[in-house]
């Protein structure tokens, strides 16, 4: 890492962090809903294969949910040894709104997880219900926290600077400040795809390896009609993302887009080599006007372009190749889940439709095929805000420490090492559940089956008199 300064060296170490935590917590938000989904389908129907499908996955939760404080809260360290101009600068709207999201995450989610995870044969069936039901909501409400601070952030509002400190005049005007409504609907439609291609890569994963129980199906299912559905929206609420984009960062936008002069009928560059020092796209293949239309929604509409923000637009090569990168994959991920979906349609009259071996093994690819997405989008949008830390208020180099490059570099080798071995870790006990499940996720045992009398699960009290097998598991 020699010859990289300071101030680049801690944009690195933040952004690496800040890449390994955004994944767990992206899982955890929707991963929540998916069991609640999966309880309240065993509630209703009584069939046991959806509280199989839930204590399935509500290991990979738990395991996910750790991950994802730990390294939150390794994270948060930094905004004191590398980022002290941040507090010190905008810590009165920071503050508060990370105190919200720690009250949330800690006391809501992990207080009720508990009950998930060891409660069931101690509560009633209701009581779980509605500890699922807490801990879905305490996610979304913590992700709610953290992407208004983000979105304040990129488009600050609700507040006024005296003395160098940003103090608030409305909070209602700083927490849904101009872009939250559409970067909170893009990330959390970014969570559930993620989930549904987890769920759905694992699931299939387990069905090539000939496990082709209910609850094996169950996720299957869920996983590639969530993605199905999910998969539009997305693009729907990534087109709205983009005009918000062009109205309050046009710097930003300009750098996706590849656009060096401000211009009229603009194309919508496919693919190009951004060269910053001579401010041109080579090997620039595009259609012509088309973006233009799809931003201004007329053939001839203007786009301004990166001359007009000399000196104040991020490095265009990154956004331009992580906005395609997402895009991409947001395309692979409609043509495999509805092809899939085709397949599998629930019109089909023929009662033995099942996937072709070769879409399983798509999805099986694609299983953290969300993360992929995700991390380009998140690249995209961050580094689409430098040089601004936030917007027009603090620049990353006046928030940055003293702290010497070589100190950097020992901890962000520390850090990138110990990050690459815990995702191999998780991604490998993930497909080791998915080889090797407990007592609580096989079949029951023959014998057994007049204990499973679906009347007596959609009746919580019977339900508490006849316990399933395996319900004390986690």
């Amino acid at each position: 890492m020699d010859g990289l300064d300071a101030l680049l060296l801690a944009r690195i170490q933040f952004a690496a962090n800040m890449t390994f935590h955004i994944l767990f917590p992206t899982i955890s938000i929707s991963l929540a809903w998916v069991l609640l989904f999966f309880k309240l389908r065993f509630v209703k129907t009584g069939q046991q294969h959806w509280m199989d499908a839930y204590q399935f996955w509500v290991k990979i939760f738990a395991l996910t949910f750790a991950l994802g404080v730990v390294s939150g809260i390794t994270m948060s360290f930094q905004f004191g040894t590398n980022w002290p101009g941040f507090m010190e600068t905008v810590g009165n709207v920071a503050g508060p709104l990370l105190a919200y999201e720690v009250l949330t995450a800690f006391f809501l989610e992990a207080t009720m997880l508990g009950v998930m995870l060891f409660g069931r044969s101690r509560v009633s069936e209701r009581m779980h219900t509605i500890a699922t039901l807490l801990v879905a909501g305490g996610t979304t409400l913590s992700a709610f926290w953290i992407l208004a601070l983000n979105s304040w952030m990129h488009t600050p509002a609700g507040f006024e600077m005296i003395n160098g400190q940003a103090h608030v005049t409305s909070w209602l005007e700083v927490i849904f400040n101009p872009s939250f409504p559409y970067r909170f609907t893009h990330m959390m439609l970014a969570s559930g795809l993620t989930v549904a291609f987890l769920v759905a890569g694992v699931s299939s994963y387990r069905w090539l390896r000939q496990d082709r129980a209910a609850e094996v199906m169950a996720g299957l299912k869920t996983g590639i009609y969530l993605a199905a559905f999910l998969i539009p929206l997305q693009i729907v609420a990534g087109d709205f993302h983009g005009l918000n984009t062009l109205e309050h960062q046009p710097a930003k936008l300009a750098a996706m887009e590849g656009i060096w002069q401000t211009q009229k009928g603009v194309p919508a560059v496919l693919f190009a080599l951004p060269d910053e020092k001579a401010k041109e796209n080579r090997y620039e293949i595009g259609i012509p006007k088309l973006a233009s239309l799809y931003l201004t929604h007329s053939l001839d509409g203007e786009v301004k372009g990166l001359n007009e923000f000399e000196g104040k637009h991020p490095p265009v090569a990154p956004v331009f190749w992580a906005f395609r990168i997402m895009v991409g994959m947001g395309m692979l991920m409609l043509a495999v889940s509805w092809t899939s979906v085709l397949q599998l349609a629930p019109w089909k009259k023929d009662p033995a439709r099942e996937l072709k071996t070769w879409q399983a093994r798509a999805l099986v690819a694609m299983t953290f095929a969300g993360w992929v997405a995700l991390i380009a989008g998140w690249y995209t949008t961050e580094i689409g805000r430098q040089p601004w830390l936030v917007s027009g208020v603090l620049t990353a180099a006046d928030a940055a420490s003293q702290v010497v490059a070589p100190k950097i570099a020992l901890t962000l080798s520390l850090y990138l090492a110990l990050y690459a071995a815990l995702i191999v870790a998780y991604v490998s006990v993930v497909f080791y559940l998915a080889r090797h499940r407990t007592h609580a996720d096989k079949p029951f045992e023959a014998g057994m089956e007049d204990t499973l009398n679906p009347v007596n699960y959609a009746d919580p009290k019977a339900a508490r008199k006849v316990k399933p097998a395996g319900a004390s598991h986690a």
